[in-house]
């Protein structure tokens, strides 16, 4: 019996204290399980030296530009996690976003319909395209790679054909262009901190209640506290500064509060880490990365949690996609391509997601879409240009993937795998 697991093992009538679980968790980290540290060290350091480097970055309105400039990587990263929980790739993530974005602007602007039809109408295509993409991975057998590498190329040329071969289609509804480029009200900002905090509180009793009443190790008190207390002032200090006038000119129009983007990528963080944590289809998905085949022998139908893993990467991608059509209040033949891919796949490996599969969380997009917003931002305030921003987050990207590497194979000389 490994070190971890004797350490793990306390009976229901020891009491469990912060050192215990401290003890626990380093004996974890010591055993490969590092988690998302890499890209949190990787985000403060970052974050200090550009801070030290162009004090612009530590502004209330440079806070602010970090959110929206980021979200729709973000969102698309969440969606990618999903997939790379079972050791596949989607390629196509990026222009399947531009692909759902054109849709939405085609239905807005070509159609004059309201905005939740457009909004319906892309999300309905990201989940058809999941649907093809899923099926011919799960069930003719073609490798993700080429199938999502196809889909990439054919994804462009679709994209050309809904906006009639390079025109440029405004979006001017207001609803859908203030996802992007609006904020919330300074009260409604503090309310849903306050109602944040309240329910993540709620969550970690009720857990550890539960597990205390099955005779299981709970969390001590004192431990909730402190991940309670670190929530409410990370997320205080965070809306406080976003509620700070960010505008030159308060007197011509008045800018604060957080922005509408934010609580929308707080829902889907809580959305997907309860699939994945709570909910027998999040086990299965974790089951089928580790195993496939010892998935399939438990009775897990693993063809139908790849299927449901692209779908649901697809349509995560086409929220992407709605909201960098909405900050852009555009759509063009542009529109997901670029670096969109790259900076998502990125920003869910960066984030401490495995290639391997079997090892990710919807939090670790988020971190890694921190990182790579922040290095883009900071690198774009030191004036570098596009070429320096690429070999920094590529250098990033693949410091990363190597830690992952590494800890696999620590994770696995120390029989935790």
């Amino acid at each position: 019996m490994n070190m971890v697991t004797d350490d793990a093992i306390v009976t229901a009538a020891q009491s469990p204290s912060i050192s215990h679980s401290t003890r626990a968790y380093l004996e974890r980290v010591r055993g490969g399980d590092i988690g998302a540290i890499p890209a949190v060290l990787g985000l403060l350091v970052l974050c200090t030296a550009f801070a030290v480097a162009r004090p612009a970055f530590v502004t209330a309105i440079n806070f602010a530009n970090l959110f929206t400039q980021g979200a729709a990587v973000t969102v698309i990263a969440m969606g990618l996690v999903f997939v790379l929980l079972l050791g596949e790739i989607d390629l196509s993530a990026g222009f399947a976003s531009g692909v759902c974005a054109a849709v939405l602007a085609v239905t807005l602007t070509n159609m004059g319909l309201p905005w939740y039809i457009g909004v319906v109408a892309a999300i309905v295509t990201g989940s058809v395209i999941g649907i093809v993409l899923g099926t011919l991975v799960a069930k003719v057998g073609i490798p993700s790679f080429v199938v999502t590498l196809a889909a990439f190329l054919a994804f462009q040329g679709l994209v050309l054909v809904l906006v009639q071969e390079g025109t440029n289609i405004s979006i001017r509804d207001p609803v859908i262009v203030a996802i992007a480029n609006k904020n919330l009200p300074p009260w409604l900002g503090w309310a849903l901190y306050a109602a944040c905090v309240a329910v993540y509180a709620a969550v970690q009793l009720i857990r550890a209640r539960k597990r205390a009443g099955r005779g299981l190790v709970a969390d001590p008190l004192s431990l909730i506290a402190a991940r309670v207390g670190a929530l409410a002032l990370i997320a205080g200090v965070a809306v406080y500064v976003l509620n700070l006038e960010r505008s030159r000119n308060p007197a011509l129009v008045s800018l604060t509060g957080v922005p509408i983007v934010v609580p929308i990528i707080v829902a889907l963080l809580v959305l997907g880490t309860f699939v994945l944590r709570r909910t027998a289809f999040g086990r299965h998905m974790y089951a089928v990365g580790g195993s496939a085949e010892a998935a399939r022998r438990a009775g897990i139908s693993v063809d139908r949690i790849r299927i449901s893993a692209f779908v649901i990467c697809s349509s995560m991608a086409a929220v992407g996609g709605i909201i960098a059509a909405s900050r852009a209040s555009s759509v063009d033949p542009n529109t997901g391509g670029s670096s969109v891919l790259l900076y998502a796949v990125g920003a869910a490996v960066i984030g401490g997601t495995s290639l391997f599969g079997g090892k990710g969380r919807v939090l670790d997009a988020i971190l890694g879409g921190a990182v790579i917003a922040v290095i883009d931002n900071g690198m774009g305030l030191m004036n570098y240009g596009a070429s320096v921003k690429y070999l920094v987050t590529g250098f990033v990207l693949l410091l990363a993937a190597g830690v992952d590497a590494l800890a696999r194979r620590r994770a696995a000389a120390a029989g935790l795998r």
